[in-house]
């Protein structure tokens, strides 16, 4: 290929591929400038994320979106123009003109106009109120238009649509609709058994899903009043979101002569040529291997290829793995591989708890050596690992259910991210490999995710492939024979552990002097909350005295959750779920007088939701007279301590759970940890409490009780271990000590009580020899440093209520105390008030 310098490139599109093509070329060039840059968009902004374009409705601004700024282009050398799409190509004289007639003559064209919104021909999808969801211009309009909308729905139930889905729920709407033509969400991605699963995830939520749906019209006058459907049905909204699939945007080129698919698309070659070797396709508007790749990352290998070919590397752009993995609504999501393989080519595995939303299906060659594919549904933190284990062909562990349940013994099944081979594609947007990752940490010294961003740009796409960049860089230190200290941040070159030790052996008792004796600088955003967590769990005074307040994490610093809309909840504490007829009235007229809405939670609560942050303290009060405390819904504490009825009412009940249940919890109480607690006590093996998911739970037995430890019913759900059993009350509260303070001294920040017992070296057998046969001779100063956290717990509502000054931080506006935030509203649902997001 021709290298001579200043050649002219024009590229048409600055959407993300577009971008992408100047950043590789640029980057590949260094400095040489064989070429000169003109980039055409049709948009009035630079080029922005698209693939987390929903987080526009959470509150990201376009320029958050944004992938470089304006000046990034002038500053490489690159003409560009907005809002100025090329309408035509003259392939004669090798030139394009522009909507507002710029003619600019070409060397090489790179046509990288993206797709459009596909709208399929349903009679009235001209109507006011009927919009797609592609730009920010379009999340603009929608956004503008729900003001005065009550019912929404969107036709599609992809992954764009449930996108949009999520985005009618941010907007309050008081009904969220989603019509898919398929008889399942997500039929590219999930088999049916996964999308039953995110089918219930999504209706808890709030979102109405109708299947097996064709839409013949959309009804109303001049704006939409409905949707019919060709079975007679009917549904009524007053907005609807298209997301029915991408078309891609060739008009440009069919009109200029290049070879396009009669289905859609610019027809190229494994070099990204069109039929005209001087115009090139990259993105979601070229066809390539017989199809059209709708994900970013094989976008960027397009680009990679065409900046490389240009600059006279021989690559060609090879087919390409669809897998995906994203988060939807709160719902992780995850297919890898040929997720749909059946018996008898194959063997499948498949794991389902429809309590805890999570299903995950993995396809094993029939000889069990091979991972074929699979699919995860509401828990995917495995997928990076099964996808490299699925493409690199490795070969599977002898029990290949571990690859998604854990090995029993809390190991990770497998030989880990330093198993995989060299060329092993770590972040897939970026095309960066195990073994360039492994040259940068281990010659280059680049050995933080940070630094590896700037050296890579590995992490900086969709960012799933962080964690087991972080496992890479552990490995490469480890191999290297570097002793791997987790620090904190570069405030306090420590670890959590060591930092606890410190402020304690130093009798530190607030942050600044913690700051002043041990760290440096002012602090950041992972060190404050951390240390403040330190303070809590060792002199357990009030978190927001002494200057603690500024380094709590938002909802500690409230003493409540803030919920969508701006308002908060009040959760008093009810323990064992035990409650008498007098404090039920109680909470039900608070929540009446102050307009809360009321949920009983799975944790045996009752949470009160819309309080205003003024309200707060007078709500407390009424309830503090009521005998109620805070239930600590807001701090990294023990939340609740769940039982069953246990023998006092059921004929199966071999215990008094309940009772068990109160202690437990009354004893635990407000006791500060490196992330939050939950318990539960069972009267008998029936587990009507599921203690067996909880960080401790407490079964009940003939003899006494087994207690469990390391449970997590939460995203990624792990049964707990066998820690004692048929131990009467007192030994199982000695335990418990225990095995509570040597977790809060020795795990990370943020690091459930699962995750911290995977990773205790000599898991369960070595947490069994410390707490129950004290083996390193600490039993009794855990036993007594849980003591000092019980004898000086005080309710923080009630220290809030009688103290004026920490009272007087409990306004909207210092000026105006008694007013109220304007920007919050209500509105109803299910007969309820609730917050409503202001738009």
């Amino acid at each position: 290929m021709n290298t001579n310098k200043n050649k002219h490139i024009v590229v048409i599109g600055n959407g993300m591929v577009g971008y992408k093509f100047c950043e590789k070329l640029v980057a590949k060039e260094k400095n040489e400038h064989r070429f000169t840059l003109t980039v055409f968009g049709e948009e009035p902004r630079v080029a922005y994320d698209r693939v987390h374009l929903s987080a526009y409705f959470d509150g990201k601004t376009a320029d958050d979106l944004t992938l470089t700024p304006q000046s990034w282009y002038a500053e490489k050398g690159i003409t560009l123009y907005l809002t100025d799409p090329v309408i035509d190509i003259d392939r004669e004289r090798k030139e394009v003109r522009s909507h507002h007639g710029v003619v600019v003559p070409y060397d090489y064209l790179i046509l990288a106009t993206g797709s459009g919104a596909f709208v399929p021909p349903v009679a009235g999808v001209e109507k006011d109120g009927v919009f797609v969801y592609r730009t920010i211009e379009d999340l603009d309009l929608i956004q503008s238009y729900a003001r005065k909308a009550r019912k929404g729905a969107v036709l599609g139930g992809g992954l764009l649509g449930l996108e949009a889905a999520k985005a009618l729920l941010d907007l309050g709407m008081e009904e969220a609709h989603v019509v898919e033509f398929a008889p399942r969400l997500m039929p590219r991605q999930i088999d049916d058994a996964g999308s039953g699963i995110l089918q219930r995830q999504l209706e808890s939520l709030g979102l109405n899903i109708h299947l097996s749906k064709s839409t013949q019209e959309i009804t109303g006058d001049d704006f939409i009043t409905g949707m019919q459907f060709s079975d007679g049905s009917r549904l009524d909204v007053d907005m609807l979101v298209i997301s029915a699939g991408i078309r891609p945007r060739d008009e440009l080129a069919k009109s200029s002569g290049l070879d396009t698919h009669p289905r859609g698309g610019i027809l190229v070659d494994n070099f990204l040529q069109t039929s005209d070797p001087a115009i090139f396709a990259i993105g979601e508007c070229a066809v390539v291997h017989h199809m059209i790749y709708g994900l970013v990352a094989p976008g960027y290998e397009m680009a990679e290829v065409v900046a490389s070919r240009l600059l006279g590397e021989e690559k060609e752009f090879k087919p390409y793995d669809m897998s995906t993995k994203l988060k939807l609504i709160g719902t992780d999501v995850g297919s890898f591989g040929d997720p749909f393989a059946s018996e008898p080519n194959c063997k499948t595995v498949v794991y389902e708890n429809k309590a805890k939303g999570v299903y995950k299906r993995i396809n094993i060659s029939a000889d069990g050596k091979e991972l074929l594919g699979g699919i995860l549904v509401g828990d995917a933190e495995q997928y990076n690992m099964l996808l490299q284990t699925c493409k690199n062909k490795t070969i599977l562990p002898p029990d290949p259910e571990d690859l998604i349940l854990g090995s029993r013994g809390g190991e990770e099944a497998g030989a880990g991210v330093m198993g995989l081979p060299d060329d092993a594609l770590i972040c897939s947007c970026e095309a960066v490999t195990k073994a360039m990752l492994c040259h940068e940490i281990g010659e280059n010294g680049h050995d933080t995710v940070d630094a590896l961003k700037k050296a890579t740009k590995a992490c900086t796409g969709c960012g799933g492939c962080t964690p087991m960049v972080k496992d890479i860089i552990q490995g490469v230190l480890k191999q290297k024979g570097v002793y791997v200290r987790n620090i904190l941040c570069e405030h306090f070159d420590f670890t959590r552990q060591e930092l606890l030790d410190l402020v304690k052996i130093n009798n530190l008792k607030t942050f600044n002097a913690v700051l002043d004796h041990i760290g440096k600088g002012d602090g950041c955003e992972v060190c404050k909350p951390a240390l403040a967590s330190i303070l809590a769990s060792l002199w357990n005074e009030n978190i927001l005295e002494k200057g603690r307040a500024t380094i709590q994490d938002s909802n500690d610093r409230f003493l409540a959750n803030i919920q969508k809309g701006g308002t908060y909840s009040v959760v008093p504490r009810i323990p064992g779920g035990e409650i008498t007829p007098d404090k039920l009235i109680v909470i039900g007229q608070v929540a009446k007088k102050y307009g809360l809405y009321t949920k009983i939670t799975g944790g045996q609560r009752i949470d009160l939701f819309g309080a205003h942050v003024g309200d707060l303290p007078i709500i407390w009060e009424e309830l503090i007279a009521a005998g109620f405390e805070s239930g600590h819904a807001y701090g990294k504490s023990l939340r609740t301590v769940k039982s069953c009825v246990g023998s006092t009412w059921c004929r199966y009940g071999v215990q008094d759970s309940v009772s068990f249940a109160i202690e437990v919890e009354e004893r635990y109480k407000g006791v500060r940890s490196p992330h939050k607690i939950k318990s539960g006590v069972s009267g008998c093996i029936r587990e009507c409490a599921e203690a067996q998911s909880k960080d401790f739970g407490i079964i009940a037995t003939e003899k006494g009780w087994n207690l469990y430890v390391g449970g997590n019913g939460g995203s990624k759900p792990q049964h707990a271990q066998l820690l004692a059993s048929d131990v009467d009350k007192e030994t199982c509260i000695r335990y418990i000590d225990r095995f509570l303070m040597f977790y809060i001294k020795t795990a990370d920040p943020l690091t459930r009580t699962a995750t911290w017992l995977n990773k205790l070296e000599g898991g369960m057998t070595y947490l069994r020899a410390v707490v129950v046969d004290d083996v390193l001779g600490i039993a009794s100063d855990l036993e007594r440093e849980m003591q000092l956290l019980v004898d000086t717990f005080k309710c923080e509502w009630k220290e809030v209520v009688d103290n004026p000054n920490l009272r007087a931080r409990f306004t909207h506006f210092v000026n105006v105390p008694e007013q109220k935030d304007p920007t919050i509203q209500f509105d109803s649902l299910r007969d309820q008030k609730r917050a409503k997001e202001w738009v």
